[in-house]
Parts: structure tokens; C-alpha cells; sequence
């Protein structure tokens, strides 16, 4: 596939391809009127670029640098590039078997003569060629220029993105004397580690999506800095959707950033081995979504308590405390599908098991709680106490994270604690072996795995280490390792549909059946707005299964009448978000029996979080909205089919099922809850009646009043307490209100 003599350069240099990517005769370029010479004579100057293709993937080699390009799924490229002498094997998020796809390569050489000889003798006598190198792959192309820049396109030849070198090797085109390269791998000093920068043009029409989950106001993140770390309430899953077309996975679980600046986008990492990305080129972004799902992985079907309400609060400190809640909502003749065992539960952080004092007999509530047709949730963490019978054990296995300085201490809130290594298969096993015993054999088949940022006190990364690696280069993988253990676990127990709450993700964490909620959030209508985008963009970043603490999490007063609206609207929303679950830390606390028993400090309880908390008028609402959930059941269920099938978000932006429509594009106050039903969240305290603006070529309804309206217009919506605006496409008959 190699042209014969192909002559490429770069930085000054050339090198004669032959028709093996063999056999490269070096050739370079001192500059002024000195003629091309043997390399042989200055060896000052380092070779530049090297061509080699097997058919399936192309590989150059520059200066000690090796990047290597080939297809990796229908419509995709994955690049990667190190300067080891092989090139690392980890695949991080891209685990899913992929076709056996067989590239178009082609070489085209080009003039590169410099455009200072003005003559025909002058350029004749210095006369030079390039190759340029096109590499395709569907409907997504790569062009790497004869200098190695490299460039997408999409089938209709229209530029996607390109890389952002700032030099002047070249000065026929565009140049600048700054001397910054599109990527940048710098060896750290006395390691065998590298910092890593990846730099791409910017382009004004641009709009960037997913990315997972920040605490901001922003759907579009483009002009945003993103942080590529986990923290409480923050999830990095490092997939965009751009307007342009395309979508791209920096496949990298180093700490860094994610720049999408006016002036470039930036990604860096600040300990890694290699350069590792996928890109993927799509008409919409459903096949974007589609795309990417399929390289990392799609979600289980989800179970049926899945789909229903989930009862929380923190916390139940009793087993009968929470079976008298679970009694009485069916006393009431309400819906419940699931409710939440949370955290201290335990006798000690570490020891995966029910604390006899307060839970004598978890198998016998369990029971009770299958017959009720609801689903008990256990909390697990993975901070182990260093008082806990299995610290012992797991450090003398090297289960759990060590520091590179300083003492071994993760954590220090209600304990002296560690967090175990979910990057080491053993410890995986070792915590789902105690689990399974003390909770799986009891009838447990659904866990709530907090705490997996994890929350380090303080966020200090260069600290950590990993049995994959220090903390810099593979931190953000933890949250994906800890559900793959439990989800490895479940399915050896012939477990189906696994379903397991999760606080974080990282890319690929859907397929171990994560569902990820936004941690412990403001109890405000400011953090509202915030979980709206953040849902969007999870669910962009092919995370479907993601929730919220209804109410909010902190600060929450249950006497406050602003915190009663606040409620209600979050409650509204809860019942149009993937899963529907009411959690808080309900404020004031109850009082401490005891401050501690048998060395143990012991843990109170916020005040009570069920939906006749807060008198008879709101107990009313809640309820409408509850039996709304139950109606809408048949229509999740089918929304979370398609999520399974092909990794379409459940909770979607309007561009999502309107790209065409160019005003979407710029709509971040409302969204699709599958792909009829617009729902528009209420996150201002005061409002009645609200604009929405409905997506062109389609008819729609408002749910509350009737009336039908064209698309492509802004209208009024009733939106008072009892009602959260809906529309419904296309005559779609729904029954949101009775």
C-alpha cells in the first residue's frame, strides 16, 4: 500500500519511504541556500517520521515516539502513542469486543517545495514531495499531512477537528515561531512516567456535551475547564459530543484537565505512560451514543424494582424503624419498589456486616420486605477501619491504597480509615466474598456502594498508590473497578440484570450495571439546576442510569417553608429522571443515645424523609406524583430497553431528538424524557407559569391543560405545585394527569 519513495518531512527533515515502510534513507535540511545532505554528516539533528501500515493499522514513528492509528469499532478511529518501546497494552474504557474492520489507507505525494522560489528553474532545482496519508475508516477519515499533523473529517469531507501545532516547519500555510506541539509527552524526571498534552483547534461554532457530572450551570461545556478527577459530587466520564459531528473518548484514567477554551482544546494528564483516544464521526448524536456504547458497553436491562420509587433517608438506625416505614407505605396503598438500608448499619467500617445490636434479624426483614414486593438496598463502603477484623488481613495481602508519604490513612470521619484498592483483582474478590456471606446469603441482591470517588480527605492525588499505579495515573478507573467486583460477584451467583447505586462512574462504568447518583448536593434550587445538566450530560457521556437525592442532600430543614416548595418541585422532577428516589440529611438531627459504644462512635439520624412528613396539602402532591411514576411504568420500561440496546440516555437533551432543529442546540432548560415526553424542570422558587419552547416539525400537548400546539414556538405553561410541564409529541397518548 506504500508509494515507492514516498518523501516525507517534518521539523526540517525528510526521510525516502519504500514501498515496505523499510530501508528509510534519512535526509535533512540544514536551512539557507545549503543543499539536502546525508544524514550521516550531521547527526545533530534528529530524524523525524517513519511510515508503516500492516493493513489494519498504521504506525509513525518520530523522534523516539511511536503513535499508532487503526479502526476500533463501525465509523471510528482509536489513536494511541508512547515513547516506551512498546506500546502499553491497557485498554481502560474500551473493553467491548470490536469487528475485525479493515481500514482504507492511501498515500498521495504532494508538492512541499517552499513557496520563497519564485521561479520555475528555482523551484525545479529544489524541487520537494511529501506524503500525505489517508486512513479511513466508514465515515470518519483521518488525513495526517506530510509533517504528521493529523486532521478528521466526516464522509462528506467536511473538517471535523484537527491538531493545534504551533511552529513554523512550514511556512506555505499558516505558522507561528511558539514551538508548541499538538502532542507532548514529557518525561518526568528520574521516573519512567510522562506528563501528557493533547491539543486540538477551536472552533467558534462549536458546542461541547458530556463529559459526566460537575457542579455548574452549564449543558454546553464549551469555554469550560473540567477537572478529570473524582471527587463528592463530581464524576469525570471523559466523553464529548460535539455539534461538529463527532464524538471523542479521552481514554485516560490519569488525573488532568479538559480545556475547551475559545482558543484550543486541551487535554492533559499529569502521570501517564501513553496518549490514548478514540474518536467516532456520526450524522446525529443518537449514532454518537450509539457508537461509543458499543466500544465501552451498554447497560443490563433493568430489573423492575428499577423502574419504580425507592424510599431513603439518612438514616434508618433500626431494623424496625425501617420496616415500620416500608408497613406503612403499603398501609397507605402506595407504590414503593425499593428502600434503602444506609450506611453505619454496620459494627464497624470494614466489616461488612449488620451490627446485631440494632438489625437481630436481617434475614427474617428481608423476608418481610420480598413480601411486601420491595426491594432492601444495603449501603457498603469501601473505607475499612484499621480497628476492623479484616484490616488485619487486607493489608497483609495489599488490599488496600497505600501512600507514597505520610501515614496510610485515607479518611478520618467516624474512624481512622483506609479505602480497599478496587484496581486489585484480589481485594475485589476478598470484599465481595465478605459481602456475599454476610449479606448476599441473607437475601441481599442490590447494594448502594458509596464513597466511590473516593472521597480522600484531603483530594491529594500525588499521595496515592494503586496496585494498577500511583493515584495520578489510574485514580479515576476506581468507581468502574468497585462496581465491576460487585458486579463480577452478583453474575457468579447467576445473578441477571445486575443493579447496584453507585456515587461515581467512570467511563464503561454502565456496563457493570452502575447506577450513579450526583452525591451529597446542596438541598437548593441553585443545586437543582445544576442536577438537570448534570443528569444531560451523564446521560451523553453514556452513563443512562443516573439519579439524584430528591430534596437535595444538605441543608434541608424540614420546618422551612422554602424548603417545602423546594421539595416538591425536586420530587416533580424526580418522577421524569431515570430512577426516582427520595434521600436527604434532614435537619435537625436526632439526639445521640450514646456518643460511643465499645470504642465505637456511634452515628445519628437526620429527621424523617417520607412523603407524609410534611403535612396533608404536600402529602397530596407527592402522591399525585407518585401514582404518575406508576403510570408511566410501561414507558420507562421501554425507555430503559432502549438504553440496554443501544445506550440511548433515558434523560436527553431536545438537540438529542431534534438536531435539526437549531434552536435546541441552544436549550438547556428543558429536556426529553425518552422520545416523547418534553419535560420542563421547575428550579426557581415562586413560579406559576413558565415559557417553553417546543421543538419544530412535530405537534405538541401540554399534558395539564389539553391544548395542542406546532412546534417551533415558545409558549406559556401552567406550572404551579401540582404541576410539572409536560408535552407530548405527536398526539402520543400518555396519561400524565388524570
Amino acid at each position: 500500500m506504500h508509494k515507492p519513495n514516498s518523501l516525507v518531512s517534518h521539523n526540517s527533515a525528510l526521510f525516502i519511504l519504500s514501498p515496505n515502510g523499510q530501508d528509510v534513507k534519512h535526509l535533512f535540511y540544514l536551512g539557507g541556500n545549503t543543499r539536502w545532505q546525508p544524514a550521516k554528516y550531521y547527526l545533530t539533528r534528529r530524524i523525524i517520521m517513519t511510515i508503516h501500515d500492516d493493513g489494519k493499522r498504521l504506525t509513525l514513528s518520530q523522534g523516539g515516539t511511536t503513535l499508532r492509528m487503526e479502526a476500533w469499532g463501525e465509523h471510528s478511529i482509536r489513536v494511541r502513542m508512547t515513547k516506551e518501546a512498546e506500546m502499553n497494552t491497557e485498554d481502560w474504557a474500551l473493553t467491548e469486543p470490536i469487528p475485525d474492520l479493515t481500514p482504507e489507507i492511501h498515500y498521495e505525494t504532494v508538492d512541499m517545495t517552499p513557496a520563497f522560489y519564485r521561479t520555475a528553474e528555482e523551484r525545479a532545482a529544489h524541487a520537494e514531495t511529501g506524503t500525505k496519508v489517508t486512513f479511513r475508516n466508514g465515515n470518519l477519515t483521518a488525513v495526517i499531512d506530510p509533517e504528521g499533523v493529523i486532521s478528521y473529517y466526516n464522509e462528506k469531507n467536511e473538517l471535523l477537528t484537527k491538531e493545534l501545532w504551533q511552529n513554523r516547519n512550514r511556512i506555505d500555510r499558516f505558522c507561528v515561531p511558539l514551538r508548541i506541539d499538538a502532542r507532548e509527552l514529557k518525561p518526568i524526571t528520574g521516573t519512567t512516567d510522562y506528563t501528557l498534552a493533547m491539543r486540538f483547534e477551536a472552533f467558534d461554532d462549536e458546542k461541547i456535551f458530556g463529559m459526566g457530572q460537575y457542579q455548574d450551570d452549564f449543558l454546553d461545556k464549551k469555554g469550560c475547564i473540567l477537572e478529570l478527577a473524582h471527587r463528592n459530587s463530581q464524576a469525570s466520564v471523559p466523553f464529548m459530543i460535539s455539534s461538529r459531528g463527532y464524538g471523542f473518548l479521552w481514554n485516560n484514567p490519569a488525573i488532568g484537565t479538559a480545556s475547551f477554551a475559545k482558543n484550543k482544546t486541551e487535554w492533559t494528564a499529569l502521570n501517564t505512560k501513553k496518549l490514548d483516544y478514540w474518536i467516532c464521526a456520526g450524522d446525529s448524536p443518537k449514532q454518537l451514543t450509539e457508537l461509543y456504547s458499543a466500544v465501552t458497553g451498554r447497560v443490563p436491562m433493568i430489573p423492575e424494582y428499577g423502574i419504580g420509587f425507592w424510599q431513603c433517608k439518612l438514616r434508618y438506625r433500626t431494623q424496625e424503624e425501617l420496616l415500620a416505614v416500608a408497613r406503612e407505605y403499603k398501609r397507605r396503598g402506595l407504590p414503593i419498589d425499593a428502600i434503602v438500608v444506609d450506611f453505619f448499619h454496620w459494627t464497624m467500617q470494614g466489616d461488612f456486616k449488620f451490627d446485631p445490636k440494632d438489625w437481630p434479624d436481617p434475614e427474617a426483614m428481608i423476608r418481610e420486605l420480598r413480601e411486601m414486593q420491595i426491594e432492601p438496598v444495603v449501603s457498603v463502603w469501601p473505607t475499612i477501619d484499621e480497628r476492623s477484623e479484616n484490616y488485619g488481613p487486607m493489608a497483609d495481602q495489599g488490599y488496600l491504597i497505600t501512600s507514597d508519604r505520610g501515614l496510610c490513612v485515607n479518611m478520618t470521619w467516624m474512624g481512622t480509615t483506609t479505602f480497599y484498592d478496587a484496581t486489585h483483582p484480589g481485594a475485589q474478590k476478598y470484599v465481595w466474598e465478605r459481602c456475599k456471606e454476610n449479606y448476599y446469603d441473607k437475601g441481599i441482591r442490590c447494594f448502594w456502594l458509596d464513597e466511590a470517588a473516593p472521597e480522600y480527605c484531603p483530594y491529594d492525588f500525588d499521595i496515592y498508590r494503586y496496585h494498577k499505579g500511583p493515584a495520578l495515573q489510574c485514580s479515576n478507573i476506581y468507581p468502574l473497578m468497585y462496581a465491576k467486583g460487585f458486579y463480577d460477584g452478583l453474575q457468579e451467583q447467576g445473578q441477571e440484570n445486575v443493579l447496584n447505586l453507585v456515587r461515581c462512574a467512570w467511563a464503561g462504568s454502565q456496563k457493570y450495571g452502575a447506577l450513579t447518583w450526583s452525591g451529597d448536593i446542596h438541598s437548593s434550587f441553585r443545586s437543582m439546576k445544576q442536577q438537570v445538566q448534570a443528569g444531560l450530560n451523564m446521560g451523553l457521556a453514556g452513563i443512562p442510569w443516573w439519579t439524584t437525592d430528591i430534596g437535595g442532600f444538605l441543608g434541608g430543614n424540614n420546618e422551612d417553608p422554602a424548603f417545602r416548595e423546594l421539595l416538591v418541585r425536586w420530587f416533580a422532577w424526580g418522577v421524569f429522571s431515570p430512577v426516582f428516589r427520595l434521600h436527604g440529611e434532614r435537619s435537625p438531627y436526632y439526639e445521640r443515645d450514646v456518643e460511643y459504644i465499645d470504642g465505637v462512635r456511634q452515628f445519628s439520624s437526620g429527621q424523617d424523609n417520607e412523603i407524609w412528613t410534611w403535612g396533608e396539602e404536600i402529602y397530596e402532591i407527592l402522591k399525585s406524583y407518585l401514582l404518575l411514576r406508576e403510570r408511566l411504568r410501561p414507558y420507562i420500561r421501554e425507555c430503559m430497553r432502549e438504553a440496554h440496546e443501544l445506550g440511548t440516555p433515558v434523560m436527553r437533551p431536545l438537540f438529542y431528538e431534534f438536531p435539526e432543529d437549531a434552536a435546541c442546540w441552544n436549550n438547556a432548560d428543558s429536556y426529553m424524557f425518552g422520545p416523547d415526553l418534553l419535560v420542563k424542570p421547575i428550579t426557581d422558587a415562586g413560579i406559576t407559569q413558565t415559557d417553553v419552547y417546543l421543538p419544530a416539525g412535530h405537534r405538541w400537548t401540554e399534558a395539564a391543560t389539553g391544548i395542542s400546539y406546532d412546534g417551533g414556538q415558545t409558549v406559556a405553561a401552567k406550572a404551579t405545585l401540582e404541576i410539572i410541564p409536560v408535552f407530548v409529541r405527536d398526539d402520543c397518548a400518555y396519561d400524565i394527569y388524570e
